[in-house]
């Protein structure tokens, strides 16, 4: 898999040219383009923001900066993983057909394409936190080193779950069904602190610390050292374990499409 890693970011030019592709053919003969990202994010933001703040009976200048930092970071994740299982055969010709191509080249790409949605959402997150005067700490600045670590985790778990995607076909209706039951069951709408039961249940939930390692410094704080170590251990361990299988299963893949 080294190999192969190192020969697809030898190829990132051409990887970030496909991911804006992608993003420009999605989009093309729209008025607005990729601006319609940011539009849905804000309208979310206002609806939800106005809603559960009254159902929670939460002061909106501490719930709607939450909530919105939540909604953009459940996009990265549900997009990623959503797509992850038809990664591979999605780009099936051009894998079949051209030679020398790096397997793990689709999902570096399916990463990039969602990583650039989610910079069309932070001016949704910026405006309100201006709005709500979010303080600006020297713990904001852990932005980006938290989002490179989640987007390491994502990147074996998006080549794991391609890989299980191009074997098994109905793994994508397994994940669509189930992306908007871990919704309620992860913290997008509220903070694990927010209830009234053991912060366990919702901390054993992988989502939990993906969302709160960014939301954090988001809102100028510091993540938690227990979530920094949980999504150390899960790239560690999940990045070994994807490691042994695509070594496994390298050759076979391309006779799954």
């Amino acid at each position: 898999m080294l190999a192969d890693l190192r020969q697809a970011l030898g190829l990132f030019h051409v990887i970030v040219y496909m991911a804006v592709g992608d993003l420009r053919s999605r989009y093309r003969r729209s008025v607005l383009g990729p601006l319609w990202i940011t539009l849905g994010t804000a309208a979310g933001t206002v609806g939800l923001g106005l809603v559960w703040s009254e159902l929670l009976k939460m002061d909106r200048a501490v719930f709607v900066p939450s909530l919105t930092a939540g909604l953009i970071m459940w996009q990265l994740l549900s997009g990623c993983i959503t797509e992850a299982t038809t990664t591979y055969w999605r780009q099936s010709a051009l894998l079949r057909n051209v030679s020398g191509v790096p397997l793990s080249m689709p999902p570096i790409q399916m990463v990039l394409k969602h990583l650039i949605n989610f910079l069309h959402n932070v001016p949704v997150f910026i405006v309100v936190a201006l709005y709500f005067h979010v303080r600006v700490t020297p713990a904001t600045a852990l932005v980006l080193p938290c989002m490179m670590l989640l987007a390491l985790n994502l990147f074996w778990i998006t080549l794991l779950l391609s890989m299980l995607g191009a074997r098994f076909r109905d793994l994508e209706y397994v994940i669509g069904a189930a992306m908007p039951v871990l919704m309620f069951l992860s913290p997008v709408f509220y903070r694990p602190d927010y209830l009234p039961f053991n912060q366990a249940f919702v901390w054993a939930n992988p989502f939990s610390h993906f969302i709160e390692l960014v939301r954090y410094p988001l809102l100028g704080a510091a993540p938690p050292d227990f979530v920094v170590l949980v999504n150390i251990l899960m790239c560690v361990a999940g990045g070994a374990f994807t490691l042994l299988l695509f070594n496994a299963k390298h050759d076979r893949i391309a006779y799954w499409l």
